[in-house]
């Protein structure tokens, strides 16, 4: 699929095995505990051996919750973040990125938190970030910490739906946020992807990334939806978007493991007893994008309008064009023009379309 973006989870999320952090147990500032030996068994070897594949994979790291003894309530389900143990954690930040550099797993982003704006009922590791709160830690700590060590590791705020969007662009006006954050990253569950671009219109030098959505495992259509998926990212990319994270990659038929339980599937399943593999719709869509589109690619711009039809258009380093076509109507005949150029196209019904020229 030519896939080369890669969100990994800093500690547990919502669909690990089990719930841990690098620093679990009573209080400890110095962070005299913190340990990778989770990671070692199994998530560092398959991310050492996907960079054996692919040497220009992006990898981000998004934590679900702090340790539990860095917040108000003491546990890593739900709660807050105590500021005292600011300090603390923008240090945590530092030993994950330095440790996984030091096992040949470079991280090229960061964010802040997943979701910052909900715990979740207490459900699954998460922790409300209060919007000063964030900015301060980005600003005063982790930040600065990041640029005295020298790490070019990227810090993207938020993690978190487009009804966010005021929170990013009055985040980014606080003064010493923006000279380190270098991205918004988004989430697909609440609002419109069309309010991204009111961040970019009043940031333009701050990326825009769609880091997390998915399909849920017991709906009738989890394997067909690609029209809609790919509707999805249509407007995903429109709207300033530089890349596209789908959420979860690979569960089990009960959308498992899953701490919550919530009901997401992966883009993949992997049939727990039979070890089948079966795709989503997401899957086929994302397809249509990630094997024609490559990294350095400009969105240009597309006009036409018609009921149950979108589309968007690049242009690939190398002067390749792609236009990705979404048809979630009937079967239709559809003319593409550029230029001079012109081209009849048959799309059949509920279909993605994938055109390629020079």
């Amino acid at each position: 699929m030519g896939l080369n973006v890669c969100r990994i989870c800093m500690g547990a999320s919502d669909y690990s095995t089990a719930l841990y952090s690098y620093d679990d147990g009573d209080a400890d500032p110095e962070l005299s505990r913190f340990t990778l030996q989770h990671d070692r068994a199994t998530i560092l070897p398959a991310l050492r051996e996907a960079r054996r594949v692919n040497k220009d994979l992006f990898l981000f790291a998004s934590p679900w919750s702090p340790p539990g003894w860095m917040k108000a309530n003491g546990s890593m389900l739900g709660g807050s973040m105590r500021p005292k143990y600011l300090p603390s954690y923008a240090n945590y930040f530092l030993k994950f990125l330095q440790g996984y550099e030091a096992e040949g797993v470079p991280v090229q982003a960061v964010t802040v938190q997943n979701e910052v704006d909900t715990d979740q009922d207490g459900r699954m590791p998460a922790c409300i970030w209060p919007q000063e709160s964030e900015a301060k830690f980005v600003s005063e700590y982790l930040g600065p910490l990041l640029q005295r060590t020298g790490l070019q590791t990227k810090i993207w705020l938020i993690d978190h739906n487009y009804t966010l969007w005021g929170r990013a662009i009055a985040e980014l006006e606080i003064p010493g946020v923006l000279p380190y954050a270098s991205g918004i990253a988004w989430h697909g569950y609440a609002g419109k992807p069309e309010w991204m671009r009111r961040v970019h219109d009043a940031f333009p030098e701050v990326g825009m990334h769609w880091t997390e959505g998915g399909p849920d495992y017991p709906a009738e259509d989890y394997s067909t939806n690609w029209s809609e998926w790919s509707k999805t990212f249509t407007g995903v990319l429109r709207n300033w978007s530089r890349s596209i994270t789908a959420w979860n990659f690979a569960l089990d038929e009960k959308g498992r493991p899953n701490i919550g339980p919530f009901d997401c599937g992966g883009m993949l399943t992997i049939h727990s007893k039979t070890r089948e593999i079966s795709q989503s719709g997401q899957y086929w869509a994302l397809a249509h994008y990630s094997r024609m589109i490559r990294r350095g690619a400009l969105r240009f711009d597309s006009q036409g309008a018609e009921e149950g039809l979108s589309h968007a258009a690049f242009e690939n380093p190398d002067g390749q064009c792609v236009l990705v076509l979404t048809n979630s109507g009937a079967a239709r005949n559809f003319e593409v023009r550029m230029g001079r150029w012109a081209a009849s196209v048959l799309l059949d019904r509920d279909s993605v379309n994938t055109l390629v020229w020079r």
